[in-house]
């Protein structure tokens, strides 16, 4: 006769342990899966709902359950100990006011924590403080009683071990955000006197405290739920949010988490509600979706942290439990995503492109570079090549002043002579003015109301700088900046320009024909911009009127309307703003780069980094979705489900591909504070978006990609990306005093406001050897080309020239003239 082999006789066995599996096991694993369904369907907007509706689910579960048990009378008891039944016994029908209250409490804070939060950090800590609270509260504790002692039998019941297992969990969880910690520890703590009431005591019980039964307690604690949380949130907003969630959203998640407290129920009457707990932690590890992991090792310890809690729920049934073991089918839940995301992510590194010489970024940045040596050789070499150059450029002669300038900048070695044209571009219209008009009209605007303006004045020898504002003190370091760079200058100067106190710009330059109108000031702080910023001009991209928090939305955009020069710091080619050097560039110390913080390219890791705030437009009821910030932590975090665009090639031939995976471990992105926002938009993005705490601004040097777009105005920390040795991608529509000096594709990587070439963006830089290589090369080539073109005196040879043009602007001599420069 021929023997069954090993694997046939593993399966047969399996199959009946799966065929002999008793009650309590199906409890437990019944507990465990509908908790996992519950965790997997959870979001904020649907808690609340779901909370209350869950426990009016349970008291017609309960009910249908009792009726089947008085119908049944030869359906298989549970296998209860002497123990469990003292339990039962224990447990009074009838609770006391102050135990429904507390649980309730309970019950409310949690489902509000993770309304408004997300994930409990710190659950797993509830394991060893139930423990403490067994031993030492006198709960009745229902060890299974087998023989021997394992590892996982000490995670159990030895409060060391347990507390190690939760730590372990906890680490896998958190992103070690103090503030998440801290407040977890109120849902936590709630949850504990939940649980500790309902646990029964083998003493004699308090009249006041009694222990709960869940049972008989549903339809009160849904009562109370209820009147917590509309008291926690403000009854009008309770109410009103609850027709304004998914209804089918609603009932699936409040029908999982009654199924999970039911099953829950039975596993806890014949074990512990220590298991319970555990249990809720595995739920909770196994459903972290790996595609949204950063780092490998964060995937891989979530995964085993799962199976640990898993084990421990397994050993923490009686050893009457029939085939416990088969619960270790559940172990599926988070092994199979995670190898899926494995496999996944090795699919799509095969699959990119592989003659890389065709590869877009390959092309323009060898175009790119090309014009960017062209640029540096044919600067001019000699004063008359420049002057020349001044006039064939502008069809206008240089100010007064030209040839110092030139001698100024020649001395100091600037490899920066011609490359002038955000200056020339940006006085241009006000020469259609007088130089007394141009004196008029900056005295004219500065005494409207309405405005953000500072006055400048420049004057005496050395030249000083005396600004005014007819509301504020704080000139943000302004006439500090100005006297820095007039220090520097071995000319004397007497001017007087306006300067603009705002992130955003200010000037909207009218249509010829009514530019001799008196100008006004118009305030659109939290309003669409989009047309009256665009209406001068006709835009190319008419798309972007939703996409960015300047044009869609702004915190504070005072425009004014009329042919007045203005300083700003940047603004869109739309504008009239006339771009000088942030004085955050210069003055402030934390956006300077410090090399000594700085990583070498091979110990940074290999993926893109940003974190900030919520700034860049006023985020209000169905708009905060398209602003710009919020579009890229969106898409860097995958949280729409989107398809992407990713390059690929068969047989030759270069072709588009869509997918909806998006790589998670090559982005590092988060918000860390939510901002300038309504009340229900700021609560929809907390819940929405996953943040991380406020990190050091020297944390973009760790990866090899680091991101750079708007806030409000321009971004600060771009030159400390420039100067590092990272690659900085850059997202702006805001040009800047330095856009003539810098040449994207070799000092930088441009990033469009639609973000459709991201993803294959991120995925050839970082993991691709060509890729990699070109990273590595704009990275090394911006920063050397920073450190020879943006060094303070280079900022003061720009602002030089531009006083030497605003000089001109303004001398009372200069007549109206009818040719733009």
């Amino acid at each position: 006769m021929r023997q069954t082999s090993t694997p046939a006789l593993a399966i047969q066995h399996q199959s009946s342990e799966l065929r002999s599996i008793g009650p309590l096991t199906a409890s437990a694993g019944a507990a465990l899966l509908f908790g996992a369904i519950a965790c997997d369907l959870s979001s904020s907007q649907s808690e609340l709902t779901s909370e209350l509706l869950c426990w009016l689910l349970l008291t017609a579960v309960f009910g249908i359950s009792k009726r089947r048990r008085n119908a049944d009378k030869h359906a298989e008891p549970l296998p209860l100990t002497n123990r469990v039944r003292l339990m039962e016994s224990s447990v009074n029908a009838n609770p006391s006011s102050i135990s429904l209250w507390l649980v309730a409490i309970s019950i409310a804070i949690c489902s509000v924590f993770r309304a408004e939060r997300g994930i409990i950090v710190l659950l797993p800590a509830l394991a060893p403080l139930l423990i403490i609270c067994h031993k030492h509260l006198g709960h009745t504790v229902y060890p299974h009683g087998g023989p021997g002692v394992s590892t996982l039998d000490l995670l159990n019941h030895n409060i060391l071990g347990a507390t190690l297992a939760a730590i372990f969990s906890i680490t896998t969880l958190s992103e070690w955000d103090p503030i998440a910690y801290a407040l977890s520890t109120v849902p936590v703590f709630a949850l504990l006197i939940a649980y500790s009431l309902l646990s029964p005591h083998i003493g004699k019980q308090s009249r006041w405290l009694r222990a709960l039964n869940i049972e008989a307690a549903a339809w009160p604690l849904s009562l109370r739920v209820a009147l917590i949380q509309a008291i926690v949130l403000g009854g009008e907003t309770y109410i009103v949010g609850f027709p304004s969630t998914n209804l089918t959203e609603t009932l699936t998640l409040g029908s999982a988490k009654a199924l999970t407290w039911y099953f829950a129920l039975q596993l806890a009457r014949n074990s512990s509600w220590l298991a319970v707990t555990i249990g809720g932690t595995f739920s909770l590890l196994a459903t972290r979706d790996p595609f949204t992991q950063q780092t490998d090792t964060r995937a891989f310890m979530t995964v085993i942290a799962s199976l640990v809690s898993l084990g421990q729920t397994v050993h923490l049934l009686p050893k009457q439990a029939k085939a416990r073991s088969a619960l270790w089918i559940l172990a599926l839940i988070p092994t199979v995503p995670y190898l899926t995301n494995l496999a996944t992510i090795q699919v799509a590194r095969y699959s990119a492109l592989i003659h890389v010489e065709k590869h877009p970024v390959e092309l323009l940045a060898r175009k790119a570079q090309a014009a960017f040596d062209n640029l540096v050789q044919n600067q001019s070499k000699t004063y008359s090549a420049a002057y020349a150059q001044y006039q064939r450029r502008y069809g206008f002669e240089p100010p007064r002043g030209f040839e110092d300038w030139y001698k100024f900048a020649e001395r100091h070695q600037s490899l920066i002579i011609d490359e002038f044209d955000i200056i020339s571009e940006g006085v241009a219209p006000f020469l259609r003015l007088s130089g007394n008009e141009v004196l008029e009209i900056m005295t004219e605007v500065y005494d409207q109301p309405g405005h953000d303006l500072w006055s400048c004045r420049m004057s005496g020898e050395p030249p000083k700088t005396e600004c005014s504002h007819h509301g504020r003190q704080n000139d943000r370091n302004n006439a500090q900046f100005f006297d820095m760079i007039t220090s520097k200058i071995p000319s004397s100067l007497n001017l007087t320009f306006l300067l603009n106190h705002l992130d955003e710009p200010t000037v909207i330059i009218p249509p010829v024909s009514q530019q001799r109108q008196r100008p006004k000031i118009v305030n659109l702080g939290g309003q669409h911009a989009w047309k009256a910023l665009t209406n001068t001009y006709l835009c190319e991209h008419a798309e972007y009127s939703e996409l960015h928090g300047l044009l869609a939305a702004p915190e504070s955009l005072r425009l004014t309307q009329g042919l007045v020069p203005i300083l700003s710091t940047g603004a869109p080619s739309t504008m009239g703003d006339i771009l000088y050097p942030s004085s955050a560039y210069v003055i402030e110390d934390r956006f300077e780069y410090q090399e000594e913080h700085d990583v070498d390219w091979d110990k940074k890791q290999n993926n893109l980094y940003w974190a900030g705030s919520t700034t860049g437009g006023h985020s209000r009821e169905g708009q905060w979705q398209n602003l710009h910030r919020q579009r890229f932590v969106e898409l860097a975090q995958n949280l729409k489900r989107q398809t992407f665009s990713y390059l690929g090639e068969k047989d030759g031939v270069i072709s588009r591909a869509v997918s909806s995976f998006l790589n998670s471990r090559l982005y590092d992105v988060a918000f860390a504070d939510v901002l300038q926002c309504d009340s229900k938009p700021c609560r929809d993005q907390r819940q929405y978006f996953r943040r991380k705490p406020w990190a050091s601004g020297d944390r973009p040097y760790y990866s090899r990609l680091v991101f750079d777009l708007d806030g409000n105005g321009i971004s600060g920390r771009y030159y400390k990306l420039l100067a590092s040795k990272s690659t900085p991608l850059k997202q702006t529509i805001l040009r800047e005093w330095h856009d003539d000096r810098l040449m994207p594709w070799v000092h930088y990587i441009p990033v469009s406001q639609s973000m459709e070439e991201l993803p294959e963006l991120v995925s050839y830089l970082t993991s691709t050897e060509s890729g990699q290589k070109r990273a590595k090369e704009i990275a090394e080539q911006g920063r050397l080309w920073f450190s020879k073109t943006f060094r303070e005196i280079d900022v003061v040879i720009y602002m030089y020239r531009l006083f030497l043009e605003l000089a001109r602007l303004q001398d009372p001599d200069r007549p109206a003239s009818k040719i733009d420069i």
